[in-house]
């Protein structure tokens, strides 16, 4: 099933997501996504979307607009780790988004007035269903709601800037979720998943998600070990390589630019780049 979160006459909602790209709505369920998550509301069929609203005549939010968390993980991949020259790490490196950073599929993503150095980075969502605490790696899948195509970007001078890379992973409208979340039951547990990222049509970035360094399972057991999970958390299973920055030269998005994340089974995010007038 996708699940997608919008606007219903300017107010939040979600709903299901049929085969003919019509929606559902199910705010009569549970009022946000997030809430029909923590109360196992979900369904377990579509119910019919027959005269529901199209995907493309509505105007989406992030999948979770709201999630108490979001997780991402550096350096992911072996590729990202080789080309930023990073040693390997014993554990999954994590750092904070802020919700109020994200952008649904179709809005523009922002370049700041403080930076040029704005920078592509396709990532695999996953949400998570269920809750809990110190999860062992074997329980794992049993907490993930599903899957969403997600874009970390990234403003690079301002990531390092210090040792700490948070201030460039939060400017306003530079994370990417969407268009919709796909359920667990649709993709079998463990199943490689393709990651593509094209901008203009190029394609930057491919991956599958077999070549992780440290797996789903794994990322999400350590997550638990020091924060409670909760229902409607993001993880942001982190980038491949051929991010823009360690390109020669280097490769930044700029306005009018078009940035695509393709996930394999689950859905296309697309975003336009636009300067930010605030």
């Amino acid at each position: 099933m996708k699940l997608v979160s919008y606007l219903k006459t300017g107010t939040p909602s979600w709903g299901a997501v049929d085969g003919e790209g019509r929606i559902a709505d199910l705010s009569h369920v549970a009022p946000s996504l997030r809430a029909a998550l923590a109360a196992g509301a979900i369904p377990v069929e579509a119910p019919s979307a027959s005269d529901g609203p199209r995907v493309e005549d509505v105007e989406l939010l992030p999948v979770v607009p709201d999630p108490e968390k979001i997780l991402c993980v550096g350096i992911a991949y072996h590729a990202h780790r080789i080309e930023t020259g990073r040693d390997e790490s014993a554990a999954p490196i994590i750092f904070p988004r802020f919700s109020n950073s994200q952008v649904a599929h179709g809005q523009p993503l922002l370049r700041p007035i403080e930076s040029e150095q704005l920078d592509f980075e396709g990532e695999i969502a996953v949400v998570i269903g269920k809750g809990g605490r110190r999860i062992s790696v074997e329980d794992a899948w049993d907490h993930v709601a599903g899957y969403a195509p997600y874009c970390d970007a990234t403003i690079r001078d301002w990531q390092h800037k210090t040792g700490q890379w948070t201030p460039g992973k939060n400017f306003a409208g530079t994370g990417g979720f969407g268009p919709w979340l796909v359920t667990r039951d649709e993709i079998p547990d463990g199943e490689a998943l393709s990651l593509v990222t094209r901008l203009n049509g190029e394609e930057m970035q491919r991956t599958t998600t077999d070549l992780l360094i440290f797996s789903i399972p794994e990322i999400i057991s350590f997550c638990s070990t020091f924060t409670r999970l909760e229902p409607g958390d993001v993880i942001a299973t982190g980038t491949p390589g051929g991010v823009g920055g360690k390109r020669n030269p280097p490769v930044w998005m700029k306005p009018g630019d078009i940035l695509e994340v393709e996930v394999g089974s689950v859905g296309t995010l697309r975003h336009t780049i636009e300067d930010d007038k605030a």
